[in-house]
């Protein structure tokens, strides 16, 4: 079973191949720190997480960067509002991302390079583009020279000529940028200083980075020339992604990255998202409002990663019941583990798969077992191109199953399936879930004076058997009333009674 991707820079679905034999170097182009992360970010943060993930189950090893833009004319902006500085805005909202971030399960990556942490990469490209001739100063800014790079345009499709003539009504010739540039598809890799905003020393004078040239060192500075992944959402592809190729490219001779992938945008209720429009929403403000974080997730992965998604109140609500399928599944050995004898049941205990050798190797009868055989569903599914969805297809099987089960236990007091095959399907359940970073843990049981612990349950069934026996039906009444007003629901079979919250 081989991974394969849909490479935006070829424009076709191509077999997985590492730059160095089981290592990946991955990059996401992460957020600029102005304010807090909305629906976007969460969508694009979950994606590349769990193909960090899915890579690293199928036994990679994942250097996985994701950067922080903390210094940009969004930010200047807010900090000239809030009389603030730059530092304290970007700071801020780092922090916020993070929290954002913990609370929908998103793994931390390797390391978060700062553009303002890497000034001296940046520098060290600018001049060596300069003296390569891909660049020039002009009083103060220093310009790429996009026509010397002759194939600019070849990851976003576009061609000079093409967008040369959809400009020419929007050129500004008063503005000062423009005359400083020797062409008008030429962008800026150094900035120079204006009053009242921060500014770095360099050759050219003080100023600060242009945005794409900070991508292009820190990728550089942390991974080196050549990467496996970059990665980031499709609203990247140009100009961000594409000024990249042409600065590091340029520089090295060698390709920035051998796999593209972008991920596609979020709409709400069918329109752009947008503060404008009043449909702007942050993953705080999602989630404070009572939106489970796992549903968010499964709401994110039940959509082929490339395609847009629409978020509406149906489509949250159907991700919510799904989740509710799949907690169901997942918290099935915590319910019931100590019933059917399993030795252990917490997240300890599970299963180790070596899934590019065992899954394939016939079992001692011929047959896969069962977990065997979700795990190589799992696996084909998502292989193709991250088919999200399709491996969710197969945790959903496992789930519906185990809750089916789960039923027959509480009210025949056994099962169908031997206790051994449902402890293999649980722990695949929670190891393929993992992969997707949907978690549930049991609640702890919390015993207060309006409550009852196992042990008073047990008591009260037991003073309600001896009350039958005796034929006073009125206590028995009384205590299964007792019980019900409590949450507990008493099913009696020829076995005995058994009982449930």
């Amino acid at each position: 079973m081989t991974l394969t991707l849909y490479n935006t820079l070829t424009r076709r679905q191509e077999a997985f191949a590492t730059v160095e034999p089981g290592k990946v170097k991955m990059y996401y182009c992460g957020v600029t720190v102005y304010d807090y992360c909305h629906l976007g970010h969460a969508r694009a943060c979950i994606v590349w997480d769990v193909v960090r993930r899915y890579l690293q189950f199928i036994g990679y090893e994942v250097r996985y960067i994701q950067n922080f833009t903390d210094i940009d004319d969004k930010i200047l902006k807010r900090s000239r509002e809030e009389r603030s500085s730059m530092e304290a805005v970007a700071e801020r909202y780092i922090n916020a991302y993070f929290e954002d971030m913990e609370r929908l399960g998103i793994k931390k990556a390797d390391e978060y390079p700062r553009a303002t942490h890497t000034m001296n990469g940046i520098q060290r490209l600018i001049h060596e583009l300069e003296n390569k001739g891909f660049a020039y100063p002009a009083d103060g800014d220093v310009y790429y020279a996009v026509r010397q790079f002759n194939e600019y345009g070849k990851l976003s499709g576009r061609k000079l000529e093409d967008m040369q003539a959809g400009a020419s009504d929007r050129v500004q010739v008063e503005d000062p940028e423009y005359q400083k540039k020797k062409d008008p598809f030429d962008f800026a890799l150094w900035k120079a200083a204006k009053p009242g905003e921060p500014a770095w020393e360099s050759s050219w004078g003080p100023g600060r980075p242009g945005w794409h040239i900070e991508c292009s060192a820190m990728v550089r500075d942390r991974l080196g020339d050549t990467i496996d992944i970059h990665a980031g959402g499709a609203d990247l592809i140009f100009p961000h992604h594409e000024n990249e190729i042409a600065q590091s490219e340029a520089v090295t001779g060698k390709p920035l990255a051998t796999y593209w992938l972008h991920n596609g945008m979020v709409k709400v209720d069918g329109e752009k998202m947008s503060k404008s429009l009043g449909n702007f929403t942050t993953i705080r403000d999602l989630l404070d409002r009572g939106v489970e974080p796992m549903a968010v997730r499964l709401f994110v992965l039940m959509a082929q990663y490339r395609k847009p998604i629409d978020f509406t109140d149906e489509a949250i609500a159907a991700a919510t019941n799904g989740w509710h399928t799949l907690k169901e599944g997942l918290l099935f050995g915590y319910e019931y583990g100590e019933k059917l004898g399993w030795n252990e049941v917490g997240a300890g205990s599970h299963i180790s798969f070596k899934i590019n050798d065992d899954i394939n190797k016939p079992a001692p009868t011929g047959e896969k077992l069962t977990s065997e055989i979700h795990i190589q569903r799992f696996q084909e599914a998502v292989n193709d191109d991250f088919n999200f969805p399709g491996g969710l297809a197969v945790l959903f099987e496992l789930a519906k199953e185990l809750r089916r089960q789960g039923n027959i236990i509480v009210h025949q007091g056994k099962t169908e399936t031997s206790p051994e095959e449902l402890q293999k399907q649980w722990h695949t359940l929670v190891t393929l879930a993992e992969v997707f970073g949907l978690v549930a843990q049991p609640e702890a049981e919390t015993v207060t004076t309006e409550g009852l612990s196992d042990t008073q349950i047990e008591n009260l069934i037991q003073q309600r058997q001896a009350a039958r026996k005796s034929k006073n039906f009125a206590e028995s009444d009384r205590i299964r009333d007792q019980l019900q007003a409590e949450g507990i629901t008493l099913i009696d079979s020829r076995d005995g009674t058994r009982w449930h919250r």
